[in-house]
């Protein structure tokens, strides 16, 4: 017990360290050490101190460098960088671009009066206005077929748009389903530091390097406007499909001020996605992180992390101890066999749905991993020995004592008067949804019928386990220790709600779990547990104290 106590202490000691050094490094990003000294030859001065005349002025191309021609889709004659503003432009796509190709936008800001080609103290950037997705599987009617000659139409013009080598610049082949097809980013999102920071040149970040240039102005260094692209703004909702029609498109072009700290903060974040995305994940994938940044403020961004990071904690401990708990499990007594089975069959439900969905690998992980232990949960609430004969394996049921016969004849009568409720709401459900809704496929539809029935009636599956406790009129056979880990998760659960994109059902069903945690808490007050003492089924639950005489009521 000593070492379990310990194992865990270390456990808690390592997060603390780890929030304690996630705050320092969050306030390194966000702090910058200005210049002590502003007439001294290390510091350098920003340009917009003098207050000179700006424009903004972007251009597209169909190469990075502006190689082959570029075209003014707008351009800001004076532009003050303190001033927050939007403008909606439309942009002529060219022939390559509606044929599966590329488009990039490229940013100046300069000097009022002069062209960005012939001003020396111009600064620019980058930014793509096109990325590569495989479009989304066309949803039809089961039962009618409606909306299935739309999606051959559309099938049939994407197979004619990518699949002209010379168009697409001799890269087009004969199209799948699944091949990535050119979207429009409707959105181009630019700030500016406003701050008149100086910035001292031995303590220059690094981050912001790549963005500052220099230049000497008589003794001083001075840095030009810092100009940043924010693409975490890009997000996958706002995306449009380019087809061979498509010859103009809108841009929404959004500009403000930002502050040094924000910008440094900006593009750490971004270099995070990018590096995710180098790792493997989805444009759909980086698109739910992009989301806990862009859609919410700083200051609940932080709370975010923090919770984060107790949900991690949390996690662990709750998985820690259900382990611990159903390694040692020798009897059900007491224990829900029919809900250990549902809780399985929920899990590997809605992870099937989750990746039906393509949701984020944020949710969908957790998820498969929690599948597999509800499997092996099964395994030894059913006493399963599983035996290998001629590489065909064997499935071995164990027998149920006197007690644990009882526990399931209480478990048994709960489960039959739930069916009487359960059964007609989820045929009904299903029913319903396959003649007025649109799905993929038939096994798109019976995925969805029974997630839904999971996610709306699958609440009525924890009830046995409260029967159960009503019945026996006790509450100690529960895995308390995990179940109060899982229960702080639950209303944890309730804050990423909020915060990570998930189908509704399932953001709903976050909220399911709380009720069912108070009827817990109420049946632990109302049915006090003495761990010394031994039960009627001659069981106890304290291991550190030696079994005694059964005690008769």
């Amino acid at each position: 017990m000593f070492l379990k106590a310990s194992f865990t202490s270390l456990i808690v000691g390592v997060f603390v360290v780890y929030v304690l050094h996630t705050c320092w490094v969050m306030f390194g990003i966000v702090y910058t050490k200005p210049c002590d000294s502003p007439e001294g030859d290390n510091c350098i001065a920003p340009f917009l101190a003098g207050h000179p005349k700006l424009q903004l002025s972007i251009y597209t191309a169909l190469r990075p460098d502006a190689e082959g021609g570029h075209t003014l889709i707008h351009r800001e004659e004076t532009f003050d960088v303190n001033s927050k503003f939007e403008r909606i432009v439309n942009v002529s796509l060219p022939k390559k671009t509606r044929n599966n190709g590329t488009l990039y936008a490229l940013v100046f800001v300069h000097q009022a009066g002069v062209t960005p080609w012939q001003d020396p103290r111009q600064v620019h950037l980058v930014a793509q206005l096109t990325t590569y997705m495989v479009p989304k599987p066309a949803e039809i009617s089961l039962i009618s077929g409606e909306d299935q000659i739309q999606g051959e139409k559309e099938e049939a013009q994407q197979k004619k748009r990518v699949g002209n080598p010379a168009a697409a610049g001799g890269a087009g082949t004969a199209s799948t389903a699944d091949d990535p097809v050119s979207h429009w980013r409707t959105r181009l999102t630019l700030n500016v530091v406003a701050d008149h920071f100086l910035f001292d040149k031995e303590d220059l970040p690094s981050d912001v390097h790549r963005y500052l240039r220099v230049f000497q102005n008589g003794k001083k260094m001075v840095y030009l406007p810092l100009l940043f692209v924010d693409e975490l703004s890009n997000r996958v909702k706002d995306l449009e499909e380019i087809n061979s029609t498509s010859k103009e498109l809108p841009l929404t072009i959004s500009y403000d001020s930002i502050s040094l700290g924000r910008l440094r903060f900006w593009i750490h974040m971004q270099d995070a996605v990018f590096s995710l995305q180098q790792f493997g994940f989805t444009e759909k994938d980086a698109d739910e992180i992009k989301g806990i940044f862009v859609d919410t403020n700083l200051y609940f961004l932080a709370l975010t992390f923090l919770v984060a990071a107790f949900h991690l904690l949390f996690d662990f401990l709750a998985f820690k101890n259900d382990i611990s708990f159903w390694k040692q499990k020798k009897s059900m007594v007491g224990m829900s066999s029919k809900a250990v089975l549902w809780r399985c069959f929920s899990t590997i439900v809605v992870f099937l749905y989750l990746f039906d969905q393509q949701t984020s690998l944020l949710v969908l992980i957790p998820a498969g991993v929690g599948s597999i232990i509800e499997v092996w949960k099964v395994k030894k609430a059913l006493k399963i020995q599983v035996s290998w004969k001629g590489g065909k394996p064997t499935f071995l049921f164990g027998k149920l004592d006197e007690s644990e016969r009882r526990t399931e004849e209480y478990d048994t009568l709960a489960m039959k008067y739930l069916s009487y409720l359960l059964y007609p709401l989820c045929i009904g459900g299903a029913v319903y949804a396959l003649i007025f809704q649109r799905y993929k496929s038939w096994y798109s539809w019976l995925i969805n019928s029974l997630v839904n029935g999971v996610y709306a009636f699958g609440f009525l599956f924890m009830l046995p386990q409260l029967f159960v406790n009503y019945k026996l009129k006790s509450v100690a056979h529960l895995p308390w220790k995990a179940f109060m880990y899982k229960a702080f998760n639950t209303f944890i659960d309730d804050v990423f709600a909020f915060v990570i994109t998930m189908p509704t059902s399932h953001r709903l069903a976050c909220f399911r779990d709380d009720v069912v945690f108070l009827i817990y808490l109420y049946q632990r007050w109302l049915y006090p547990v003495d761990k010394t003492r031994i039960n009627e089924y001659g069981v106890s639950y304290d291991e550190k104290k030696p079994k005694g005489k059964p005690h008769k009521d």
